[in-house]
């Protein structure tokens, strides 16, 4: 009964924010609160609550504190070289703006950390996005694949879950599996490269004097979901000052082409240039040039101490965001500014993580994440004892998104895995089959970084889902193939 109502919960929760009948975090905590009645575990629920709330409190801090420090870095400058390298490569083409998405994203993955990942993604991208009317949701989409495949490597989380969890060497999973990666990587980016081909179709692209030039449609073609009102074909040029314009409250994107637009009341040709595509604001009274160096070797030092595991992630952004504040804002009243020019992300993020608490603690204080992972372990065919790498790489798609990579590694890995030594399957197979699955897991309803994705791209989190879904999972497929076919998994 515990394996049925806990898949109706997740069921129902995926269906109702999909719909958008109900907003993510309302079914985060309504949904499981009803089915924790339902269970007859209600008079429970306040501790189910407050253990959920304990497990992912050291997370939502760490989400604060980071948002804060790359909010803050983001408007002193800092990333500026990297997000001009990258439109200089992207120029107005929406082909290469996305597969520059894809490399832009899976680079700034090496720190290990999905919300600076998707910090820095969002903030370069986002201009241009807006101001070529191209769909959000391959942005969304594209980032979180290339991240999910680089979370895997050995202190992104889920290799050293492994590791721990089936007490074997954490390079021993990862070093075997860096083909099968790269192919999973390299199918990110061709994936990158057919999304922006179609949406070069259906929004054209400018030429070096800044007129569209847009390739005959068919009047029926279907707009991608979740790319708004905005996106649509013939919009002014107004509207696009607007949309870039409109960018500068998230990153400080300059509306600068769009307004001479407005101006002129043409229709987007004329004067503009590729410097109208920059996305951040060279002139943005953030920018502390003289410091760059100092806050450069700050961001450096303070990814160095997280890989090195120096201090609690929390402690290190809490320590970075107040630093980086101080020495760059050095005036109460700047320093005050720029944390209220980033309350608004802070809030949704941090109360998102929360009301992910209710859910996970609920799921799991009930038993019926348990209950599942033994269902699901039941029902493999004594026949496929043999294939356990495959039906681990197969069952990691779906539980991984289901579950937290806590409940998947240290819950249900370890059964897997015995299942597949009494077949003469290694655990160290297990393991490498049991990452394939990330560029899914992380599209999870119970992953924090994905509503830092979501939230400062301003895509509803159903819209995102419902992109992502397909082609996360035949880019987790692709890895599993690729690890069978080099004989790793």
């Amino acid at each position: 009964m515990l394996t049925i109502l806990g898949f109706a919960m997740i069921a129902t929760f995926l269906v109702l924010i999909m719909m958008k009948k109900m907003s993510p975090i309302a079914a985060l905590v309504l949904i499981p609160a009803l089915f924790c009645v339902i269970v007859g575990k209600g008079a429970h629920l306040g501790d189910y609550v407050i253990d959920g709330v304990s497990s992912l409190a050291p997370t939502a801090a760490m989400l604060m504190f980071a948002i804060v420090y790359f909010g803050v870095m983001i408007d002193v400058g800092l990333f500026d070289p990297i997000v001009r390298a990258i439109l200089k490569f992207c120029k107005a083409d929406p082909m290469r703006i996305v597969v520059g998405t894809a490399l832009l994203a899976a680079i700034v993955s090496l720190d290990g950390d999905g919300s600076t990942t998707f910090m820095i993604t969002v903030s370069a991208m986002y201009p241009l996005y807006k101001r070529l009317k191209m769909s959000l949701v391959v942005m969304t989409g594209v980032a979180a694949m290339a991240n999910g495949v680089m979370n895997t490597l050995p202190w992104g989380g889920p290799t050293a879950r492994a590791a721990t969890a089936l007490k074997v060497d954490a390079t021993d999973i990862f070093v075997p599996m860096i083909p099968a990666l790269a192919v999973g990587l390299v199918a990110v980016v061709v994936l990158a490269y057919v999304l922006g081909l179609r949406e070069r179709r259906r929004v054209g692209t400018l030429s070096l004097d800044g007129a569209p030039v847009r390739e005959p449609e068919p009047e029926n073609e279907t707009v991608l979901v979740g790319a708004g009102a905005g996106v649509a074909s013939g919009v002014s040029g107004a509207r696009a000052g607007a949309a870039a314009g409109g960018a500068r409250g998230v990153v400080g994107g300059s509306g600068e082409a769009g307004d001479l637009d407005a101006e002129s009341g043409n229709d987007g040709s004329g004067d503009a240039s590729d410097d109208d595509f920059k996305g951040l604001d060279p002139n943005r009274p953030t920018l502390r040039p003289k410091l760059y160096w100092f806050n450069a070797l700050l961001t450096v030092a303070l990814l160095t101490a997280m890989i090195m595991e120096l201090l609690p992630i929390p402690v290190l952004f809490l320590i970075g965001a107040a630093l980086a504040l101080t020495v760059n804002f050095p005036h109460i009243p700047d320093q005050k500014a720029r944390i209220a020019a980033h309350a608004d992300n802070v809030l949704n993020v941090s109360g998102m993580v929360f009301a992910a608490a209710v859910f996970t603690g609920v799921l799991t204080g009930t038993g019926m994440v348990d209950h599942m992972a033994n269902w699901l372990v039941d029902t493999i065919p004594d026949g496929m004892g043999g294939q356990m790498g495959l039906v681990t790489g197969l069952l990691s798609l779906p539980l991984t998104y289901f579950m937290s990579n806590d409940g998947f590694y240290f819950g249900v890995l370890p059964v897997l895995a015995e299942a597949g030594q009494a077949h003469g399957v290694s655990s160290l197979e297990i393991a490498r089959a049991s990452i394939v699955g990330q560029p899914l897991h992380m599209s999870s309803p119970l992953v924090p970084a994905v509503y830092v994705l979501v939230g400062m791209a301003k895509v509803e989190f159903g819209d995102h889902t419902r992109f992502v879904v397909k082609w996360a999972v035949l880019t987790s497929l692709v890895i599993l193939a690729a690890g069978i076919l080099f004989g790793i998994i």
